[in-house]
């Protein structure tokens, strides 16, 4: 086995409510650097935040270029999105391809934080979609609801277990 070496990642989006696809991120990514790179500090994001980068007005030129070429980043793979085409897209991003490291899930998974936000203001089971500790908070805080629904009703029928 290799020897594994230290690895920094930071990411951003939204995580909003943070799912384990989320957190899976970092495991991919670590994985990915381990196999294929020395690691050093690099900007850890999916692919759908990779497509942003073409969003005007919602990044700076000079700043995507800093990111790219100072750092580098980890980009993991999602279904339906194109990171390789994302790349060929954007000249900034073409320059510095070499320090974009394009990492693939072996387990394919379309969990999306839109997605449990809809299903969560809906009153639907979002078990096994996120961390319990995630649940828990949500309920405690009432988030994601339109009407209040997670007051007065049983944890075990609103935070995501299923009845």
């Amino acid at each position: 086995m290799k020897n594994r070496i230290p690895v920094v990642l930071l990411a951003c989006g939204s995580f909003n409510p943070i799912t384990n696809m989320h957190l899976r991120l970092f495991e991919v990514a670590r994985d990915h650097l381990h196999e294929t790179a020395v690691p050093e500090l690099k900007l850890l994001c999916g692919a759908d935040v990779l497509k942003t980068f073409q969003t005007p007005d919602l990044w700076k030129d000079e700043h995507i270029q800093e990111i790219v070429e100072k750092f580098g980043l980890v980009c993991v793979g999602r279904a339906g999105h194109d990171p390789k085409g994302y790349i060929s897209g954007s000249p900034i991003l073409q320059r510095y391809q070499h320090n974009i490291h394009l990492a693939r899930e072996p387990v394919q998974n379309e969990i999306s934080a839109t997605h449990i936000r809809q299903a969560l203001s809906q009153g639907q089971s979002v078990k096994y979609l996120l961390p319990d500790a995630v649940i828990a908070y949500i309920k405690d805080h009432n988030l994601y609801t339109r009407d209040n629904s997670w007051k007065g009703k049983s944890a075990q029928n609103n935070a995501g277990e299923t009845s």
